[in-house]
């Protein structure tokens, strides 16, 4: 078997390639007193999971597809309380949202974009490195 490795000298500037993430990550936090059911788009993000009758605090980090909406309802029980939901994307404070009184409702919600691609080389940037790279050769 011959197995051949080796790089090939072009005058064409390479293509830069933009890397795009199909999910970001989203974090949920609701905190407060209580029982309340608790509802959030999660990793598949046609859809919201639901989680009925938790205890608080209570945080949770999905990956959400970008396009989808995050989101995260909150609903507080008959004997009401206080309940605030927050929403967290790439780490990056959103929204934050409080829900008080019997059957007390709240909602937090985002935007997901694709994160910003780095910008690719401009023709004398990309010219400057390859004249340093003549240089160093």
């Amino acid at each position: 078997m011959f197995v051949a490795y080796g790089v090939l000298d072009s005058d064409e500037e390479p293509a830069v390639e933009r890397a795009t993430a199909s999910t970001a990550e989203v974090t949920y936090e609701v905190l407060g007193e209580g029982p309340v059911v608790i509802s959030y788009r999660g990793t598949g993000g046609d859809k919201e999971d639901v989680v009925a009758d938790v205890g608080l605090p209570w945080k949770k980090t999905v990956s959400v597809p970008i396009g989808a909406s995050p989101i995260v309802n909150v609903t507080l029980g008959e004997k009401g309380g206080t309940a605030s939901c927050s929403l967290a994307v790439r780490g990056k404070h959103v929204q934050r949202a409080t829900a008080t009184g019997a059957f007390g409702r709240t909602t937090c919600t985002g935007e997901l974009a694709a994160p910003e691609a780095p910008e690719a080389p401009t023709k004398n940037e990309a010219a400057a490195g390859e004249a340093g790279k003549r240089r160093e050769g």
